[in-house]
């Protein structure tokens, strides 16, 4: 019998058999992690399993490569505190399908786990969290391997004036350097290479940009699937609060 206890994040929840769900956590030692909670699917259980919640697990199998058995315990919910917020629980339910989507099984990533603790909670806590998410989906491309590199111009190596993103290499491109390609080039907004406050607007920006690289470089690596609704409906709700 194997058996190990760690603490995660909930990422998804699926009915299984009678009254069984198959859960999948994101956990901080073993990575995104799926196991068979028994009675899951019932409502005793249903305040517990809610995607977003902070759980300390227990995980045991007969052997390593089963997918075992999950006992769960609650630490703190996140879906009860944001949801009377549209915004909030898009970029929460953004997050999360991001995790579920991108992360392989059972490899564990300690430092995106923590910085992933973290966005989740200051989503809870503040309404600044969107310039807070866009860092965390390029800290995301990085650690998958998929990084841009936004500290200099890929054709002069200038750190000025660097205003567009490259699609072909994911490095920055100055202004004076775009040539014939600047309409084939992806907007560089200053919040994505400065610590410096940003509207929703200038964030949305930003999020086009990374998402052109979820779609174009990091999804066919993992079979063409389609990235999360949930991506979308957070920047369709941060334009409209932009200009609302």
């Amino acid at each position: 019998m194997v058996e190990w206890r760690d603490e995660g994040i909930l990422l998804a929840v699926s009915k299984h058999a009678e009254n069984a769900a198959i859960v999948e956590i994101f956990t901080q030692s073993h990575g995104r992690h799926s196991g068979v909670v028994r009675g899951g699917a019932g409502r005793r259980q249903a305040s517990t399993l809610q995607v977003g919640s902070q759980v300390e697990v227990v995980w045991r199998a007969r052997l390593e490569e089963h997918i075992g058995s999950f006992k769960v315990e609650p630490l703190r919910s996140r879906a009860a505190q944001v949801m009377g917020d549209p915004l909030t629980l898009s970029g929460l339910t953004s997050a999360i399908g991001l995790l579920s989507f991108s992360l392989p099984e059972r490899e564990a990533h300690t430092s995106l786990y923590q910085s992933s603790v973290n966005l989740l909670d200051l989503m809870c806590t503040t309404e600044s969290w969107p310039l807070a998410y866009l860092q965390w989906e390029l800290r995301l491309l990085e650690i998958l391997g998929f990084g841009l590199d936004l500290n200099s111009c890929a054709v002069s190596g200038a750190t000025e004036n660097l205003l567009y993103v490259s699609p072909k290499s994911g490095r920055a491109v100055a202004a004076q350097h775009t040539g014939r390609w600047k309409n084939q080039l992806l907007p560089l907004v200053p919040c994505m290479i400065e610590d410096s406050e940003a509207g929703n607007l200038e964030i949305a920006q930003g999020l086009k940009t990374t998402g052109y690289f979820f779609e174009k470089w990091l999804a066919p690596s993992l079979g063409s699937r389609p990235l999360p609704l949930a991506r979308q409906r957070l920047l369709e709700r941060l334009g409209a609060t932009s200009t609302a």
